[in-house]
């Protein structure tokens, strides 16, 4: 379907708040979309609180895919990938929040320039999904280089048009920090991503989540600049300090 969204949903170990992520996707006032919940072997009660939410809701546009074992969140998202049936891809994130015309809006925004690949502002929210006030503005378009600097682009906030960049152009790397690396890969492929500056998104931050991990956040970064991408020490250490100044920024 030519207008359908397939958002991709990793999913583990979130029985407490996956209810609330698959609410504010039937909320959207965009309703041409597939929810594809890549179930990624958790060990809490996941599964069952989401068969009951199906069961009660009744809505056939909500997909329960389960992988085999715990692989991690970049198979979930191929494996989503693969599955999804339709042109636009939407990553959402299993404890983040989308406001009602996130869909609708970013769809537009994407249909009016053209372009693969777009993505939002976002605000920051306490573990109870209450946006904090601090919001994250994003540039009109950003360019590879332009964002081997500038890592402003969060996975809740992306859609993609798979008509133009194909479906193993979005395939995400095993790697940490896979989101960055996917959108790194993308850009470096020739594109141009475009940033429509409204804040449509949520983005939950729990005490126990990686990028809450700031030594790591470091490790991780500094990895995608030198094995990924693999650009100098001095190039990397170019984009990596002005990457730590724009993201201190976003935080305080």
């Amino acid at each position: 379907m030519k207008e359908l969204v397939s958002i991709i949903v990793p999913v583990y170990n979130v029985e407490g708040l996956i209810c609330e992520t698959m609410d504010c996707v039937r909320a959207q006032t965009w309703q041409c979309w597939e929810l594809l919940l890549v179930e990624d072997g958790s060990s809490d009660g996941t599964i069952q609180v989401i068969k009951r939410y199906m069961e009660e809701k009744g809505d056939e546009r909500i997909r329960l895919i389960r992988q085999p074992r715990n692989l991690g969140a970049a198979q979930a998202r191929n494996r989503g990938l693969l599955e999804a049936s339709g042109r636009y891809i939407a990553y959402l994130d299993s404890d983040d929040l989308w406001e009602p015309e996130k869909l609708e809006k970013e769809l537009a925004f994407l249909k009016e320039t053209g372009a693969a690949f777009v993505f939002t502002g976002y605000e920051f929210a306490d573990q109870n999904g209450k946006g904090t006030g601090k919001v994250v503005r994003v540039p009109r378009t950003l360019t590879y280089r332009q964002a081997l600097s500038n890592t402003t682009i969060f996975t809740s906030t992306v859609m993609f048009d798979m008509e133009k960049t194909g479906r193993e152009l979005l395939e995400m790397p095993q790697i940490k920090s896979e989101d960055t690396a996917l959108w790194w890969k993308v850009l470096r492929s020739g594109y141009t991503a475009w940033g429509l500056d409204e804040n449509l998104v949520r983005y939950r931050r729990s005490r126990g989540s990686l990028s809450a991990n700031k030594l790591e956040a470091l490790r991780r970064i500094w990895n995608l600049y030198r094995r990924a991408e693999g650009l100098s020490i001095p190039v990397s250490m170019g984009h990596f300090c002005l990457w730590a100044v724009r993201a201190v920024k976003r935080r305080v």
